[in-house]
């Protein structure tokens, strides 16, 4: 059986992405989610694809991976594949050699599911653990709760917003109006609900990305941020509990996110939002 590994198209992209939807169910561990590469488009069609990478064999994708940036790759595979030892081996050779045009040499990490045979050849070839992540889940059997704040969806008249709140929340000039932009000409915008919550005065305190994978499957949150300005009084929790909702509409059964163990504040406010935290996870990292 041939093993491919492949920088795709953009019509390769929208292959990976059908196959990650098809991945994606709620008793799953945290993993790569469609809706990470569908928030890469905000850097355009081009830097999305020249940033993903498929391995498929005899046609079928069977692994997919983003690169996060030139240094990291977070990556998952078909479920009936996690303990599949020629693919396994593969994708160690392929993660390891720079030649094969995923990662470099010296220091590199790779996100990838608990549970892969991968973590277990990882290890023998001497990789270590980085710094622990939280994954938090919230069920969306029930209604969700009133947030308690004014929530609208951004639209391209309020990027401005959007890009405002982002950039304070994550004290950074990247985010721009035409993330917005972008995100909205993307191919896959109907799956995202970019959202605000906005205080008594009607300026934009919080906002949130969330996407779905389809009725049925978890969706995920990407990004959520609070306005420096207006941290420590409940906005984050609002703006999650909209976006949650916001998902439930879409037929999400569930919602998911992962933060570093250390943002103790981040992880408090998922929590406030009715987030469970599951057990810690860390990506995988080669020192040298």
């Amino acid at each position: 059986m041939t093993m491919v590994l492949s920088t795709p198209t953009a019509d390769g992209v929208r292959e990976a992405v059908a196959a990650l939807r098809q991945w994606q169910h709620d008793e799953a561990p945290m993993q790569l989610h469609p809706g990470d590469i569908c928030w890469n488009y905000r850097l355009g069609t081009a830097g999305t694809a020249a940033a993903v990478r498929t391995w498929s064999r005899d046609g079928r994708i069977v692994a997919v991976g983003l690169l996060d940036s030139p240094t990291v790759v977070r990556m998952t595979v078909a479920p009936d594949a996690f303990r599949d030892e020629d693919l396994a081996r593969r994708l160690v050779e392929d993660l390891s050699l720079p030649e094969r045009g995923v990662l470099p040499d010296g220091k590199v990490s790779i996100e990838a599911p608990q549970g892969l045979l991968l973590h277990d050849l990882l290890t023998v070839e001497g990789w270590g653990f980085d710094e622990p992540w939280t994954p938090l889940i919230r069920d969306l059997t029930d209604p969700v709760e009133d947030p308690g704040v004014r929530i609208e969806t951004i639209g391209l008249e309020q990027a401005r917003d959007f890009a405002d709140v982002l950039s304070s929340a994550f004290n950074t000039a990247r985010p721009t109006s035409a993330y917005r932009h972008a995100m909205a000409a993307a191919p896959f915008s109907t799956d995202a609900r970019c959202l605000s919550a906005y205080d008594d005065q009607g300026s934009p305190v919080a906002v949130v990305t969330v996407w779905s994978a389809g009725p049925g499957k978890p969706g995920l949150v990407e990004p959520m941020g609070v306005h420096a300005d207006h941290r420590g009084r409940g906005h984050g929790r609002a703006i999650t509990v909209a976006g949650a909702a916001a998902l439930r509409e879409l037929g999400s059964s569930s919602v998911r996110v992962c933060t570093p163990s250390s943002n103790a504040g981040g992880v408090a406010t998922y929590a406030a939002a009715g987030f469970v935290a599951r057990p810690e996870i860390a990506d995988r990292i080669r020192k040298s």
